[in-house]
This record gives structure tokens, C-alpha cells and sequence, in this order.
């Protein structure tokens, strides 16, 4: 699996991507009728660099890595990640996270944070772990998710 930056080439492929998780509205925080333009703004933005991974000339995954915080926290960052539909499963996000530890490295960040991590998001959750995270805070009922109601957002953090 190749992982490479992302081009402007690449964001009918992205939105592809991640529009069915935006429209979920399971994961992420974002608005469910979100328009493309606007998504691709904010997966895309200037505030990161975005990522996406290839399977045999395939687009099957996109990340993006930023500073966490401004100033005093900028060296910590912070992530996001969506499998393609039917990749799941397959190692996508596993080796995208792996990707973004090392780059993360390479660019002088001291630890990696996800912010909101949808508690009900298990199959995550267990990724996350598996590649050292922590988590170090939980909030409770703060994801309104379409079909469970009110659940936990965990914070989740590991030093680099």
C-alpha cells in the first residue's frame, strides 16, 4: 500500500470517501449534509497536510495531520482517518496510522492526540489501543449519535 500526499487530483476520490461517514454522521463531528466544496475545505484545509492511501492505483483511504493546538501545544498533533467503503477491515487504517506516527515523528511532533473519539466507535477504539494510544479523558454525552442517542467521546493520546 502506497501513502502519499494528497493532490487536487485526489478530491473527487476523497470526497468519495469521505462523504458516507459525513452522512452517517456516526464518527465525526461534522455537519451530515455537509456540502463537498465544504468538506474538502476542511479535510483539505491549509491548517493541515492530507494524505491519501492507494491499493493497486486505487484511492482506499484518506488522513490528515495537524497541529493539535497553537503556540504552546503545537507539539502535539492530531489526526483524522476514513477507510473507503468496503476497505474496512483490510489493514487501511492501521497502516495509515502507522503513516502519520512516522511523519509525525519526522516533523518534530513530541505526541499524537484524537480529540473526540466517538466511544461507540469500537472497532477505533481497539485500533487505537492496539498501536499505544491511551485514553486519557472521557466526555460524557457528548456525541449525539443518529440511531444510539447522547454517548461518550473519549480522548486519546500517545507520546512520540
Amino acid at each position: 500500500m502506497l501513502i502519499r500526499p494528497a493532490t487536487p487530483n485526489d478530491q473527487t476520490a476523497i470526497w468519495r470517501i469521505i462523504k458516507q461517514v459525513i452522512r452517517s454522521g456516526e464518527t465525526y463531528t461534522l455537519p451530515r449534509d455537509m456540502s463537498e466544496a465544504c468538506a474538502i475545505a476542511y479535510w483539505c484545509g491549509p491548517d493541515r497536510e492530507t494524505f491519501v492511501a492507494e491499493e493497486g492505483g486505487e484511492i482506499v483511504g484518506t488522513y490528515y495531520i495537524r497541529a493539535n493546538q497553537h503556540g504552546g501545544g503545537a507539539h502535539v498533533c492530531n489526526c483524522g482517518y476514513i477507510t473507503a467503503p468496503g476497505q474496512t477491515g483490510k489493514g487501511v487504517a492501521r497502516r495509515m496510522c502507522e503513516h502519520s506516527l512516522g511523519h509525525a515523528r519526522s516533523h518534530g511532533f513530541k505526541a499524537m492526540q484524537f480529540n473526540f473519539v466517538v466511544s461507540t466507535n469500537e472497532r477505533a477504539v481497539r485500533l487505537w489501543q492496539s498501536l499505544g494510544f491511551e485514553t486519557v479523558g472521557r466526555l460524557p454525552l457528548a456525541f449525539q449519535h443518529p440511531r444510539l442517542g447522547f454517548v461518550d467521546a473519549l480522548v486519546m493520546f500517545r507520546a512520540l
